[in-house]
């Protein structure tokens, strides 16, 4: 969102005679409590879904009483405020965070806005396993009526068990329900003898594509001709492929309709899968492999299958990249949290297509029964690769598979130490990113001494370096020591007698710690320079505030 429409936004709440269940102005002047931003996230966040809204409001840095602002301090580092979208997840049913945390820099002073998401439908959403809601303008426990009104909205009718009333079985591709046929067998080699005697409305009920014999949406969008489409309204039963290079420009591109089942083949052979050759490392790694583990493919284009949101009216996408693949489908992440499904590996108490995914189950296109994400990630480990990185919000799902090592650092943790659980080799991937780590994360890595350094700039521990021989990498990411630095600095005066600011740049940018971004090595200078010039005292500013001269003191 511009910062024109945010701005346009907050005065329009502001303009409002008094507030709602669906927004809440604090002034959080020089902080804030986290339980009570906890409580207010539960309550805004019901009170949403309950009132038909999108989103809710909570914003900083206005006075209740006359709307005026006040400026907010609150987290005024801006990855502090970031992180805090991690640590609202941790206490929040499914690890529902904010969809996003603006700042505003208002000539009033500074705003926070942060964007609420709605409870998903049929889920309640609380903070520490209590739910909150509004009482006009007061926060409270949200009652027994308005729990049991969001619960009962999972009953709601399943889209794609609609039975499409004017399609016969002559709208469903004969191809695609011989296939459907071989695939059933596949998952129930008990059944093999029988299937092979069922007519084919016979087997199409069998397998949960058909209700008694009538066509339904999800038999279109898996069995369906190409030119039975039109039966599902304005959804689409499409999967676009396009490929990219490596400036982002399409080169290529394909699109399949329904049936879906075969579709799904004719996508994956339009993938370039090329062999990838790692860097040699002794005899820890292979020559090669294919880029990407076949299973993960299928598995990821068949999620966006399952759970695309058809009432949504768009397509499913595959997006090839020389090193890395993209899939998007319409639609929020059900279970809410990714670590979560994998973690608990178990089958999702909530399906947006439960006709769909059931018939899906039966055609061995997915497991209902849970793991097939868990499997992605334990993939992506046997070869030492990124762990699958999802993007979640209300609107779509997009999940990236990279292609290659990106970090020989961690693929060596992997390959060195076996015993890392899941949730350990998810949190050191965020490592490898650059990615911001919850505070348990950050604690439980620091416990089993797998990470150093300080917040947020984590980086693979002495203590895994040692077991990895990494000892010559850990020392580059660490650094040397300040004095180090503040003696090349003043041998370069000694030297050439005086340095501008460009000179001390040059003079150490290549040579401060890796770990820190551009923005980080100049301020660690400027510490530097303060430091010698007011506290040690060995050089002073000949030049100007904005054009200094630094010379040694006398």
């Amino acid at each position: 969102m511009t910062k024109d429409k945010l701005v346009q936004k907050l005065n329009e709440l502001r303009d409002l005679p008094a507030e709602t269940e669906v927004f809440e102005f604090k002034e959080a002047k020089s902080g804030y409590d986290f339980r009570k931003l906890g409580k207010y996230f539960s309550a805004l966040s019901n009170e949403a879904n309950l009132k038909g809204t999108p989103h809710a409001w909570l914003i900083f840095g206005i006075k209740d009483r006359g709307r005026t602002i006040v400026g907010s301090r609150f987290r005024s580092n801006r990855k502090d405020l970031d992180s805090l979208k991690g640590e609202i997840a941790e206490k929040i049913t499914n690890r529902v965070t904010f969809i996003e945390i603006y700042e505003l820099l208002m000539a009033d002073g500074r705003v926070l806005m942060f964007q609420i998401p709605a409870a998903p439908k049929g889920i309640p959403i609380a903070f520490e396993g209590h739910y909150y809601g509004r009482d006009g303008e007061e926060l409270s426990p949200l009652n027994l009526e308005e729990i049991e009104r969001i619960r009962a909205q999972s009953m709601i009718e399943d889209w794609s068990a609609i039975i499409v009333r004017d399609a016969d079985i002559s709208d469903l591709d004969p191809s695609a329900i011989g296939k459907a046929r071989k695939n059933y067998k596949d998952k129930f080699p008990s059944l093999s003898g029988d299937v092979d005697l069922w007519d084919d409305l016979t087997f199409l009920n069998k397998a949960k594509l058909t209700i008694k014999g009538k066509i339904t949406r999800a038999a279109i969008i898996l069995l369906g001709r190409a030119e039975s489409e039109h039966f599902i309204g304005h959804a689409e039963a499409k999967i676009r492929w396009v490929l990219k290079d490596a400036k982002g420009n399409d080169k290529d591109y394909h699109i399949e309709s329904c049936p879906l089942l075969l579709a799904v083949d004719k996508i994956y052979s339009k993938i370039r899968n090329l062999k990838y050759r790692y860097i040699k490392n002794g005899t820890l790694f292979p020559d090669e492999v294919d880029q990407y583990e076949p299973f993960i493919i299928r598995e990821a284009i068949n999620n966006c299958i399952a759970h695309q949101d058809y009432a949504k009216g768009g397509r499913i996408n595959v997006v090839e990249m020389d090193d890395q693949l993209v899939f998007t489908n319409l639609g929020s992440f059900i279970p809410g949290s990714v670590e979560k499904v994998v973690r608990e590996d178990a089958p999702e108490e909530h399906y947006r297509n439960k006709f769909l995914a059931t018939a899906m189950f039966n055609l061995k296109m997915v497991d209902t029964a849970g793991g097939g994400i868990r499997k992605m990630f334990n993939y992506q480990r046997a070869r030492f690769f990124p762990m699958p990185e999802y993007e979640l919000s209300k609107e779509r799902v997009k999940v990236t598979i990279i292609g290659k090592v990106l970090d020989l650092d961690f693929a060596r943790v992997l390959a060195k130490k076996r015993d890392l659980d899941l949730d350990d080799i998810i949190a050191l991937d965020k490592v490898q990113k650059k990615k911001v780590l919850t505070d348990s994360e950050s604690k439980r890595l620091r416990g089993k001494r797998l990470i150093e350094g300080r917040k947020p700039n984590y980086h693979i521990s002495f203590d895994v370096a040692e077991k990895t021989n990494m000892q010559a990498e850990y020392i580059k990411i660490r650094g040397l020591k300040d004095d180090h630095f503040k003696t090349l600095i003043l041998e370069y005066l000694d030297k050439y007698k005086q340095a501008s600011k460009e000179d001390i740049d040059k003079l150490l940018l290549d040579i401060l710690p890796g770990v820190l971004d551009e923005n980080q090595k100049k301020n660690k200078i400027r510490n530097l320079i303060y430091a010698m010039s007011k506290k040690d005292k060995t050089i002073i500013n000949r030049g100007t505030n904005r054009y200094p001269q630094w010379v040694r003191a006398s």
